[in-house]
């Protein structure tokens, strides 16, 4: 019990459940244990507002902050659950004083995680010791997703999710919500300068002003260094004294008549400009994008009298007009919006200028000698904006020279540049020769003045993000460096086209090299440098999924998205697109996304996606490396139309070379093949837990692991136990009924019709 003099300020409720000890562990937790030692209350159950190593943070828990003591608003860490998903949040909570109407008292969700769909089990947010935080669900804790991963853990969320009650730690940390509504990250360290304190290592916001309510309802003003934030009032509230917050506040003011009429003659609007304003569902009266100027969105708020204010600004070049009903998280500096209240008429706009009497007889008197004064003036300035009209044209034209000179430049050193739209037509000569398609846009071929050949990807349903997250994404792929990525030289963000700029790659994708057809029928890899680009291209994927801070589903692994350079070199292509594309693409993916034959059964068994996708994907792309041909062709006999059950067949019978693309007439090193088909295999396991990463994949192949003989794959088994020729019967019957409707159908689109279609049923 915590006491107060006579009264009891909190208690752990736990007199009538036999407590006989207590116990404050290594790790933090404050632990009363009962008969038997059972826990009957511990402190890891009740958090405040931090969050220690190893302290499991559950849907039913938050973490709560301090309340302000300018305005009384307070902020919380929880997890919102939607109908199929659920993510962490940090969500502001207005003062109850500003309505005694419970149903009134809302809040407002200004910054969460990437959402796990479909879980199936426990999900639980958890601060490891090696300072990693992160979501892990499952039913048996068999996923994470990070928000957080320090750069010295070697672990992972998942090896520490089952040790909540280790040892003493060896650095200590802390997460802890703060009065200012930012998640931080503090450890503890010993000399900083001749004292111990606590240092932080990473916060959740890094703009004060994204935080909504840090003002209460008033406006957040970011100073010339971006990183600290003042407050301003609203128009008709004002700070009184040295008083914080700020008085008349404008969303319990009310503007309806006793009947709901308007009073319009009793009120005005102030207008403030460069600004916008988090606002919730709930306080949203409707948007007006019929009004497409400023002053008709003011003048909307004035003649609805539920209006207190309204929002105008644009979004992907559309005007938007919101009116608001109150006024409670803040607002913010926005330089395409403009925000509009509702004041008193009678209240003093700060800022007005003040009017001058034109009757004035000693202004009169010296308005002669005013003129002879600024004649001179005039022109003299007049002359001046002409000489600086000058430089700065001389200016801006050296600087688009040097602009020009550069651009090559970076993109040989290998940082992003930022191309205009009209620079990319002329290169691809008005995008006229197409290169290829995928599931994220239309590639076109490119060059640079100096001769530089270029791969222009034009996205397709790109999300509607702004134009800085945009760039901020592609700047974070453009980061990322690996002699198997293809390499990413630049982008354009203009209105709603994005594009972005790759290297080109001679050789073109890897399916022309692997798959007989009329058109490549002169192409054929050899044994060795198939091999190697199966190791080179299972390097590539490691690298995003192990080696980078955010890790990276690729979801579309194939044939069509690996690269050959001119020395046959694999690049993994098109990585990292699905953090732009819409929701339906998103890094953990709620809609089914990838190419049909390379799809993991958890992609239409409800199960969370996490990297082992990729690895299904891999595997089915190491089998058509290995076959040079597609996984399910028809136009093979009933015996080995279906490549995974004869491969497994001959792999079993110590017979692999027999798989081998045909042309090759046998010529492959025998112990490679064998394992790169167990690697394959392993990799199609249909239980998740069964797959290897793909840094264990780069192991196996290269030889310094031992491999096991894989079982056969469930959905191997399911075809193989249902006839294959019965299937094989079937699946024929079906293709001749398409082919009679498709007579006029482009020849590449039957290798489409070709791909596997092995799935669970």
């Amino acid at each position: 019990m915590l006491m107060d003099g006579d009264t009891t300020v909190w208690a752990s409720n736990t007199s009538e459940a036999g407590v006989e000890l207590a116990v404050m562990s290594e790790n933090g937790n404050f632990i009363l244990y009962s008969t038997n030692l059972s826990v009957a209350w511990q402190s890891f159950a009740y958090p405040s507002d931090t969050l220690l190593p190893g302290q499991p943070f559950t849907v039913s828990l938050e973490l709560t902050s301090t309340k302000s003591s300018s305005h009384g608003g307070y902020y919380t860490l929880k997890m919102l659950q939607q109908p199929t998903s659920l993510s962490l949040a940090l969500t502001y909570n207005v003062p109850k004083s500003y309505t005694s109407s419970p149903e009134s008292y809302s809040n407002f969700s200004y910054w969460s995680e990437p959402e796990i769909s479909n879980v199936t089990g426990d999900v639980i947010a958890v601060l490891n010791k090696a300072g990693s935080f992160g979501m892990v669900y499952g039913s048996s804790s068999d996923g994470a997703v990070y928000v957080y991963k320090n750069d010295g853990d070697y672990g992972g969320l998942l090896s520490d999710v089952n040790q909540r009650n280790s040892n003493a730690l060896s650095v200590l940390r802390r997460l802890t919500l703060e009065v200012n509504g930012n998640i931080r990250l503090y450890r503890w360290d010993n000399d900083v300068n001749g004292s111990r304190q606590w240092v932080p290592e990473w916060a959740a916001v890094s703009n004060p002003c994204d935080i909504s309510g840090i003002c209460g309802d008033g406006i957040c003003n970011l100073d010339r260094s971006k990183t600290n934030a003042s407050c301003t009032c609203l128009p008709g509230t004002s700070k009184v004294g040295n008083d914080v917050s700020c008085s008349g506040n404008s969303s319990v003011t009310g503007k309806c008549g006793p009947r709901h009429e308007n009073l319009m003659s009793q009120f005005k609007i102030s207008t403030v400009q460069k600004t916008n304003y988090y606002f919730s569902e709930s306080s949203v009266i409707g948007n007006y994008s019929d009004k497409g100027t400023l002053s008709k969105c003011g003048d909307a708020c004035l003649s609805n009298c539920d209006c207190v204010a309204s929002v105008y600004g644009l979004s992907e070049e559309k005007a938007y007009c919101w009116l608001l009903r109150s006024m409670e998280f803040g607002g913010f500096e926005d330089p395409v919006s403009t925000l509009f209240v509702k004041v008193e008429a009678n209240a003093s706009a700060s800022g007005a200028s003040s009017s001058r009497t034109p009757g004035d007889s000693s202004h009169e008197s010296e308005s002669t000698h005013e003129k002879v004064l600024i004649l001179p003036i005039v022109l003299s300035m007049a002359v001046l904006i002409g000489l600086l009209s000058c430089l700065l044209y001389i200016n801006i034209h050296r600087k688009r020279s040097i602009k020009r000179a550069l651009e090559s430049s970076l993109i040989l050193s290998g940082a992003p540049v930022s191309f205009s739209y009209r620079d990319l037509l002329g290169w691809t000569t008005n995008f006229s020769q197409l290169l290829g398609t995928g599931g994220f846009g239309s590639v076109y071929k490119g060059c640079l003045k100096d001769g530089t050949l270029i791969a222009v990807k034009k996205l397709d349903k790109v999300s509607p993000h702004g134009e800085k997250e945009f760039i901020t994404e592609v700047k974070t792929i453009g980061s990322m460096h690996h002699l198997n990525l293809v390499r990413l030289c630049g982008y354009c963000s203009e209105g709603t086209q994005r594009l972005l700029v790759y290297e080109f790659m001679k050789n073109g994708s890897l399916d022309k090299w692997i798959f007989h057809s009329l058109s490549t029928r002169d192409r054929l890899l050899d044994w060795s440098s198939r091999f190697r680009i199966a190791v080179g291209t299972a390097q590539g994927i490691a690298y995003f999924h192990e080696q980078c801070r955010d890790r990276i589903i690729h979801c579309d692994i194939k044939p069509e998205n690996i690269l050959l350079d001119d020395n046959f070199c694999p690049k993994v292509s098109d990585f990292g697109l699905a953090k732009l594309m819409v929701r339906e693409n998103s890094h953990v993916v709620t809609m089914v996304r990838g190419t049909r034959g390379y799809l993991a059964p958890e992609w239409v068994s409800n199960r969370p996606i996490t990297v082992k996708a990729d690895v299904y994907s891999y595997g089915m792309l190491l089998l058509e490396i290995v076959g040079g041909r597609r996984n399910l062709d028809m136009t093979c006999d009933a015996d080995d139309f279906f490549y995974p059950g004869w491969a497994y067949k001959e792999m079993t019978s110590g017979t692999p070379v027999k798989v081998v693309d045909r042309r090759l007439k046998g010529a492959a090193e025998e112990k490679e093949v064998m394992r790169a088909l167990m690697v394959a295999f392993w990799c199609i396991q249909d239980e998740v837990s069964n797959r290897p990463s793909m840094g264990e994949v780069v192991k196996m192949l290269e030889g310094s692991v031992d491999i096991n003989m894989p079982p056969m794959p469930q959905t191997v088994l399911e075809l193989i136990d249902e006839g294959l020729d019965h299937v094989y019967k079937s699946m024929k019957r079906e293709l001749n009924q398409y082919s009679s409707f498709s007579v006029t159908t482009h020849p590449s689109s039957y290798a489409t019709c070709s791909h596997s279609t092995i799935s669970p049923r």
